[in-house]
């Protein structure tokens, strides 16, 4: 299977600041910043780019309004939501013609402001949802518990995955939770939120901004930077997320069909990842994601991640910035990240202790399956 991203290069990764709450930040002001953090980071400028997918979440900005920004010249328009999902139409309109610079940015400030209650996006109006007081954290415990019910999967092994990448977050400057060191007997020492999950099996609540640009490998080689090429890429969907019930027998395997095609189009074996920045809004979803796309076998995710294998240092290291437990969670922004780390990771770009030495290929994902959805994106140092 040949890929259809063949040729395609991320030439610019950036985070704005991250923050529980960037006092008195405008979100216009923070996607400017993320979008003039992206271009310098390329070393690019505004006349270059001809391709935009530009959001924010509560001012909704889209990428038409964007386009005045840019002079409002004809450009090509993306309208996949920031995340994997936005990167690989990008790559895709590179790839076909539709333009060769590409700019992905997204941000989010100034959401969260009734903290009597989980924030907004964990809460669907939905009708069969609402009325029973369902929301996200619930929907990913009960395809954590069937889970746990059928595999024997171990409270341990979701104590260690929470641990390991909190930790990574502990030591992250950027990250929100900067210095706040996680061991495993803290996560169930944490208050209860949707059994089996305590409060630090959850991702966090943040503000800030990020973006990602993209070009082809020719016009790359002209640039001073690293570029990342895209290897792979593939995406499920089963349903309306937070609408149809989360049955872990239809939906427990999500994101399987989309990683073999992410690895069948490049050709590469899971051995051959270096680091995984994996999707985490709570523990279990990394056990499961190992499990869908091949790192292991069914039901033994579990036994996986022990004994410091997902750690920095350690075999296959697992959200490298500290991802959505511990570094940022705004708006759509953090599925974004998880595109934006792997690039910044493979750029040699983070933090020495966090940086995996001889890291050549990383995979990035977004969704689970109490969302019903899973993106898959494999990047590397060298073209296919």
């Amino acid at each position: 299977m040949r890929s259809p991203y063949r040729g395609v290069a991320i030439v610019g990764a950036y985070n704005t600041q991250q923050a529980k709450k960037l006092v008195g930040m405008r979100e216009s002001t923070l996607l400017l910043d993320a979008v003039r953090g992206t271009l310098s980071a390329a070393g690019l400028e505004p006349a270059d780019v001809d391709g935009l997918n530009v959001t924010s979440w509560v001012t909704r900005v889209n990428s038409r309004d964007v386009a005045q920004w840019f002079g409002a010249r004809p450009v090509w328009n993306g309208n996949s939501p920031a995340g994997i999902e936005a990167v690989l139409e990008a790559a895709a309109a590179i790839a076909t013609g539709q333009c060769h610079t590409a700019l992905v940015a997204s941000a989010q400030c100034g959401e969260y402001t009734d903290h009597s209650a989980t924030i907004s996006w964990t809460r669907p109006s939905n009708e069969f949802v609402e009325c029973f007081g369902l929301y996200t954290a619930a929907e990913f415990a009960l395809m954590a518990q069937r889970h746990m019910h059928v595999y024997g999967t171990r409270r341990e092994a979701l104590s260690e995955v929470a641990a390991a990448i909190r930790m990574n977050g502990a030591r992250n400057p950027e990250a929100v939770m900067y210095g706040k060191e996680v061991s495993p007997n803290d996560v169930v020492a944490s208050r209860m939120v949707a059994d089996p999950f305590h409060l630090l099996d959850c991702c966090i609540n943040s503000e800030g901004g990020a973006g990602l640009v993209l070009t082809t490998q020719e016009r790359a080689r002209d640039l001073d930077v690293e570029p990342i090429y895209i290897l792979g890429g593939g995406m499920d969907r089963q349903g309306m997320a937070y609408t149809t019930a989360p049955v872990w027998d239809r939906y427990g395997w999500v994101g399987r069909r989309a990683a073999e095609m992410a690895f069948g189009q490049c050709g590469l074996r899971t051995a051959e990842v270096d680091v995984a920045e994996l999707y985490d809004p709570f523990s279990f979803e990394i056990i499961r994601q190992l499990e869908a796309f091949g790192f292991c076998k069914e039901g033994e995710g579990g036994d996986f991640v022990m004994d410091g294998r997902i750690r920095t240092g350690g075999e296959l290291p697992v959200a490298t910035n500290g991802g959505l437990l511990s570094y940022s969670h705004a708006g759509l922004v953090q599925m974004l990240q998880k595109a934006v780390n792997a690039a910044l990771q493979l750029q040699g770009k983070l933090p020495a202790e966090l940086t995996v030495p001889g890291a050549r290929v990383a995979l990035a994902s977004n969704g689970g399956s109490g969302a019903l959805f899973s993106d898959v994106m494999l990047v590397g140092k060298e073209p296919l």
